[in-house]
């Protein structure tokens, strides 16, 4: 799900794989590309859950400006993953509301 080649862009330069855990589970990506970018190759398109509604968020803007693609990395809330670089080891989480815990339930989702 990674674009290979971009007619502007050209063939986008990729870091070292490195190894990052979201929600508990490692996956891999590219030093240096968002944290978003290396979620979406893995299939990964809900980053966050709204507080009032609990409806999922994911990529919308995809440069900064909008916070749909918020989500808890190394324990910071609120940190905007379409700009934020990956990095070895980054611990990544769902956030909800503002939280790693859904309304009601626990760190895995469950109600």
């Amino acid at each position: 799900m990674r674009i290979k080649e971009h007619p502007v862009l050209g063939i986008p330069e990729k870091g070292k794989a490195v190894s990052f855990y979201f929600d508990g589970d490692i996956f891999s990506g590219y030093e240096e590309e968002p944290i978003a970018a290396a979620l979406r190759a893995a299939g990964v398109l809900v980053h966050r859950h709204t507080s009032r509604r609990n409806e999922p968020r994911g990529i919308f803007c995809a440069i900064g400006r909008c916070t749909d693609c918020v989500m808890i990395v190394d324990g910071e809330p609120n940190v905007r993953t379409c700009i934020t670089p990956l990095k070895e080891g980054m611990r990544v989480q769902t956030q909800y509301g503002v939280s790693a815990v859904p309304e009601g339930g626990d760190a895995n989702g469950t109600l």
